[in-house]
């Protein structure tokens, strides 16, 4: 499909008559994730009534408001169990969990271990900036050790979690990592994704310059940009080079890519199966 313009955007896919003025400060990556989003499903040719957004609590969660699809606003940390029982429902749905990384690593984190370990055919799309932003900035399991935040004057003592790694080892289908900065390949991970069968993870890094870079080091929105530009790197180059140079670099791309069926198509295999037995005489 053809590629979409920003007006059309707006007039296509956006409550743009009820739902605006939007909630976001200024230089938040969230819309330019919530653009991404919308250009993947668009070139897919997916129509809105088989698109279902559910979201979780936060910044990230007040996006699917604004968007002209199937929406739920969920409560913190429960939007993969209401994608969950969307998808298994109607397996013919495209469900996108849309969260934030404290909704989703943290009163969610368990949600998000299981769901990648059913193979549920869900896209998560992870939000992470570091930082409850809506709350009023108090460290989440994405805090960079020793940053500084409301709850941490003195610096994060945690280490923070890598999300691909945890949905790796969880065994989801697809996992993959992109910033705001770099807009083209977020939008190609995004698309591979939604078209994967099983549960997909796309962690967006997006900045929250209000909460977390006022108290950091970066003090223009401009700054954190910046360090996306610098720091992120892509898979293949980071993985040819040395150890010592990898120190405070991000590789973004996709670490898994498999083809396991998703528990809707297991689950209902299943059930034809049953039903063919009883239908035998059988249990």
């Amino acid at each position: 499909m053809s590629k979409i313009t920003g007006n059309e955007i707006i007039h296509q896919y956006l409550r743009h008559n009820k739902k605006f003025p939007h909630v976001l400060c200024a230089g938040c990556g969230h819309g330019i994730v919530l653009g991404t989003l919308i250009r993947s499903i668009h070139s897919l040719g997916i129509p809105k009534d088989d698109v279902v957004v559910v979201a979780g609590i936060g910044c990230s969660g007040r996006l699917a408001v604004y968007v002209d699809f199937n929406t739920v606003h969920t409560t913190h940390g429960r939007a993969l169990s209401f994608a969950t029982g969307i998808k298994i429902s109607n397996p013919k749905l495209n469900v996108i969990a849309l969260m934030g990384d404290g909704d989703a690593l943290s009163i969610g984190g368990n949600h998000l271990i299981h769901a990648a370990r059913r193979n549920i055919g869900v896209t998560a799309l992870i939000l992470n900036n570091n930082i409850y932003g809506m709350t009023g900035g108090q460290s989440s399991p994405a805090t960079p050790e020793g940053s500084t935040t409301m709850t941490n004057p003195y610096g994060q003592l945690d280490s923070s979690f890598d999300t691909v790694e945890l949905a790796r080892g969880a065994g989801a289908n697809y996992v993959a990592r992109g910033t705001v900065f770099h807009v083209n390949r977020l939008e190609k991970i995004m698309t591979e994704a939604i078209g994967r069968p099983g549960f997909s993870l796309v962690e967006a890094i997006t900045p929250c310059h209000t909460q977390f870079g006022r108290k950091n080091k970066y003090k223009s929105p401009v700054d954190m940009y910046n360090w996306l530009k610098s720091t992120a790197v892509p898979l293949e180059r980071y993985n040819e080079m040395p150890e010592d140079k990898r120190r405070d670099r991000m590789p973004i791309g996709v670490f898994v890519d498999r083809d396991r069926p998703g528990f809707e198509e297991r689950y209902y295999a299943m059930q034809q199966n049953f039903l063919k037995q009883a239908a035998k005489g059988g249990k």
